[in-house]
């Protein structure tokens, strides 16, 4: 035998022990990959995931996650959450960069087969007393960003004008209507949940005047208003109306910081159909006739608005029933949203 054949024998010896352990490890990631049906996913939680007072996170980990491991992905805020019914989630961290850099990189992760899923962005926000209440639940029928555009000083501008004007070059990127048959499925299954309240909301609702902020909880549909400022009175409030209307969006309901994000990554990946926008209102966009902005902004102890725990397990009540119905039809949903059964 040659020099040179002795060389090639000995390298594939060595290559063949490669080529088996390669195979085992690739039979062993591929047994590993998570088939995803649902998404949940939140912004923040204010301590532990369970066991203490529940953010935004806590009522979905404990309904679906309590005894799974955490998944590590690099490039997400927090781990990510799945159990046996491909039912996953992730706290992705507040404002447009934070949670949409977790779900780029949690939709790239190859753990995870998120081909098929549908997305639930959820959390609290904020709503216009004229449209919305403490305590409500919101399904998105239009995702809109506030901030793209351009904007300047009332004072520089005539009396009672408007102060923003959109920015040429950005329509893709600023408004995503919402798969309609997918809203109308939510509306069906979830309209009737009932929803929690509190003393405290109750009474706090009694300080403003309009008829839809004096509501009990409802679930309900409209404009959600996705922009990194906290934007507070009925200045703001008036101006988010007017980009909705503007970009031709429903009302303007739901003042929120992320969905808008979120559903471009997921739409630059593989479409957005599938997703969803869940939001449960804790606090008015505004003050009552009796205070200024900033009182609003900054109240007195005692003084702020009721209903947070009432409103973050609302939330969870209202989204576990689409998330539930998905993955209990599945064969029906795999393919992409069902037509909707006569009523």
């Amino acid at each position: 035998m040659s020099f040179s054949s002795r060389c090639r024998g000995a390298a594939l010896s060595a290559l063949v022990p490669a080529l088996v352990l390669f195979g085992l490890a690739g039979s062993v990631q591929a047994a590993e990959l998570i088939k995803v049906k649902v998404f949940v996913g939140s912004m923040f939680e204010i301590g532990k995931n369970t066991g203490d007072r529940a953010g935004e996170f806590q009522h979905w980990y404990e309904r679906y996650w309590q005894t799974a491991e955490p998944i590590t992905v690099k490039g997400a805020l927090n781990p990510v959450y799945c159990n046996a019914d491909g039912v996953c989630g992730s706290v992705l961290g507040m404002g447009k960069v934070s949670s949409s850099a977790s779900m780029q990189a949690i939709l790239l992760n190859p753990q995870l087969d998120l081909s098929q899923a549908y997305f639930m962005v959820t959390g609290v926000a904020g709503t216009p007393p004229s449209r919305g209440t403490i305590g409500e639940v919101s399904w998105a029928t239009w995702v809109v960003d506030y901030d793209l555009g351009h904007r300047w000083a009332p004072e520089e501008n005539k009396p009672g004008e408007p102060t923003f004007m959109p920015r040429k070059g950005y329509e893709a990127v600023r408004l995503f209507p919402m798969n309609p048959a997918l809203v109308s499925w939510a509306m069906r299954l979830t309209a009737d949940t009932p929803l929690k309240d509190s003393d405290s909301a109750r009474a706090y609702r009694k300080r403003y005047p309009q008829e839809a902020a004096q509501r009990a909880p409802f679930v309900g549909t409209g404009t959600h208003m996705t922009g990194d400022t906290f934007f507070h009175g009925p200045g703001m409030s008036a101006q988010a109306q007017y980009i909705a209307k503007l970009y031709g969006a429903d009302d303007y309901v739901i003042t929120e910081m992320e969905a808008a994000a979120i559903t471009l990554v997921i739409k630059r990946l593989q479409g957005s159909d599938r997703v969803m926008s869940l939001r449960g209102a804790v606090n008015f966009d505004q003050g009552n006739p009796n205070e200024t902005t900033l009182q609003h902004l900054d109240p007195k102890p005692g003084e702020t608005a009721g209903g947070f725990a009432e409103t973050v397990e609302n939330v969870e009540l209202v989204g576990s029933r689409m998330v539930d119905h998905i993955v209990g039809h599945w064969d029906q949903w795999k393919d992409g949203v069902p037509a909707l059964p006569a009523p």
